[in-house]
């Protein structure tokens, strides 16, 4: 067995590539001809001999050596490869700055977020601030147990959040996955406490699908008294049905009335940030009926940015609230919403005037997302739309005079 003296006065002659000098049970010093000296301890795998490293002499002295290898032969006889081991343990070490939930769930933000919208990154981000981190932040994660997590979630349901639950326990989800990955948690502990959520049943919003209540509301709508810029929205709508956000944000300067097209750039559609980067303008046709809507109002908003400017400041769009407000004063609260003539045009294109499905949801920028083709598909339906739309806003013209209504039957 070595000495401290020998491992002080250990040298390898200038005509060898190293010296060892062996103390027991694998334990050796390695020395080289310029001097370094470096612990080694005999390994053998599958009838091979390895080595592992414990480190530098005299960092590591001759008793830290031998703890050393008595904790790498403890964890062989206890079936851990103790070479792999030390190998995890230095990638745990480089993954990230810290084992913390804080800490975990922000490295998790911050590799998200190149590929999130910036509104999907804020979500995740406010779920974490305001419901995670203030009990549970300061906390390793890989120690954090089911029941604590549930208890943090269970706090968002007694606000009668329910939604809001569901999608924190979706953010978490998202960072323990990402402690697992990068060895700051054994698993992911979310689907343990996923049933014991109070069950939260989506409602879609209020949409009229039915024909003769429509014609009730396009009536309506004609009779409004309010501004003309939220009368033009009420009457552009129900022909085009686009988000809200795409209309009231609409901008002079993506209309070309000589083809009768409406481009919505792909950075202002609802996609990922990667689809905003690489996809396509969602193109619109827009039927005489909405060009003729749309030449009048640009002599009253045509010299500014937007079609629909805010009414106090026409540099801004206009909000989404005017037209609820609007749709309210109707009497249509809790009837019909903004979003709901989406689900207006869908339904009605489809089971009363029988166009097909794919045309209809290339016209709500649907297609990609139903497909299979998905980032190759990139049909667009833009002639069968054009034909479609026009006999669209025909058809609600004569419901809006009082014509035939041709009853809808659910399917």
């Amino acid at each position: 067995m070595l000495t401290d003296a020998q491992c002080r006065n250990a040298t390898c002659s200038p005509d060898k590539k190293r010296a060892r000098f062996f103390d027991a049970a694998g334990l050796y010093l390695e020395v080289s001809p310029a001097g370094s000296k470096r612990w080694f301890w005999k390994t053998y795998a599958n009838a091979k001999e390895g080595r592992m490293a414990l480190g530098s002499y005299p960092d590591v002295t001759l008793t830290a050596a031998r703890k050393a290898r008595d904790a790498a032969k403890l964890q062989k006889s206890e079936g851990i490869d103790p070479v792999y081991a030390r190998k995890v343990e230095k990638l745990k070490a480089s993954v990230g700055t810290g084992d913390t939930l804080e800490a975990t769930a922000t490295d998790w933000l911050n590799r998200g977020k190149p590929n999130w919208s910036d509104a999907h990154y804020v979500r995740e981000q406010r779920n974490i601030t305001k419901d995670l981190m203030p009990y549970l932040g300061k906390r390793a994660i890989g120690s954090i147990q089911p029941i604590e997590l549930l208890a943090v979630i269970q706090k968002v349901e007694e606000r009668g959040a329910l939604d809001v639950a569901h999608r924190v326990h979706l953010t978490a989800h998202g960072v323990w996955c990402h402690a697992v990955a990068t060895g700051r948690a054994e698993r992911d502990i979310t689907p343990d406490i996923k049933k014991a959520l109070k069950p939260h049943i989506k409602e879609n919003l209020p949409a009229i699908i039915d024909p003769a209540q429509l014609a009730g509301l396009l009536r309506a709508s004609e009779a409004y008294q309010g501004g003309p810029v939220v009368r033009a929205a009420l009457k552009l709508v129900p022909i085009l049905f686009q988000r809200p956000g795409n209309l009231r944000t609409m901008r002079w300067v993506d209309i070309d009335f000589d083809r009768a097209l409406w481009s919505i750039p792909s950075e202002d559609m609802k996609r990922t940030k990667a689809e905003k980067i690489n996809g396509q303008a969602h193109v619109v046709p827009l039927p005489l009926q909405a060009v003729a809507v749309l030449l009048d109002l640009q002599k009253l908003t045509g010299s500014g940015v937007y079609v629909f400017p805010g009414l106090r400041d026409h540099s801004k769009p206009m909000s989404e609230a005017a037209v609820s407000a609007a749709l309210h004063a109707m009497g249509y609260k809790g009837t019909h919403t903004w979003h709901g003539y989406r689900a207006t045009g869908r339904t009605i294109l489809r089971q009363v005037l029988k166009y097909p499905k794919d045309v209809i949801e290339a016209q709500l920028a649907h297609t990609g997302q139903i497909t299979h083709g998905g980032a190759y598909d990139r049909t667009t339906h833009i002639e069968d739309r054009t034909d479609m739309l026009q006999v669209w806003a025909d058809y609600l013209d004569k419901l809006a005079a009082g014509g035939d209504v041709v009853q809808f039957k659910a399917a």
